[in-house]
């Protein structure tokens, strides 16, 4: 039975992309998985490794101008979906970190705190918080001084300066009230 986990990483931050993994474990499992947010990053990218040459994995992204358009919430679901499509089958059911679920053809189920309590959905959280990170890292020596290679876009004391003092880029989220503002001044 095809079980997938998914889950998301980049909902909150004001710049990049929210990117949504989803993964069937492999047989056996990856011992060690947990919740991204609790794992060193030396951790996750050993696991990531693991998980991705093992496990049957896809990730889904929704970019900057998608979120601004249809909202973080749709842009979520939205790179959720494109995660699942991405493992090339039809999983029996699909297992979601958090409380919402795109419109699947697919069984679904939201388990609130999935991430620490279902491996398939860990392996996810691992896959998407270390992919967007990498975007992040790429995207922070294009357009330095916001510090998106230790903020991860969120917005820090230093990255909220450097929007005054720089302006906002391409990878800002227009539709996030601190960009926005920005406008305003």
């Amino acid at each position: 039975m095809l079980i997938v986990g998914v889950d998301e990483a980049g909902r909150g931050p004001l710049a990049g992309p929210v990117v949504a993994a989803a993964v069937i474990l492999c047989d056996g499992g990856i011992a060690g998985l947990d919740d991204s947010k609790k794992l060193s990053a030396k951790r996750r990218g050993e696991l990531e490794v693991q998980i991705k040459a093992r496990c049957r994995w896809g990730v889904g992204e929704a970019s900057v101008t998608e979120i601004d358009a249809i909202n973080i919430l749709q842009a979520t679901l939205l790179a959720m979906t494109r995660a699942v499509e991405a493992l090339g089958c039809d999983p029996h059911e699909v297992l979601v970190d958090g409380n919402r679920l795109p419109r699947w053809r697919y069984r679904a189920r939201a388990v609130i705190g999935g991430d620490a309590l279902h491996p398939c959905i860990s392996a996810a959280s691992i896959i998407a918080k270390e992919h967007r990170d990498r975007i992040m890292v790429a995207a922070a020596r294009d357009f330095p001084g916001f510090g998106w290679e230790r903020n991860m876009g969120y917005g820090t004391a230093e990255h909220l300066a450097a929007l005054r003092r720089l302006g906002a880029t391409p990878h800002h989220r227009s539709s996030f009230a601190p960009v926005a503002q920005l406008a305003l001044i």
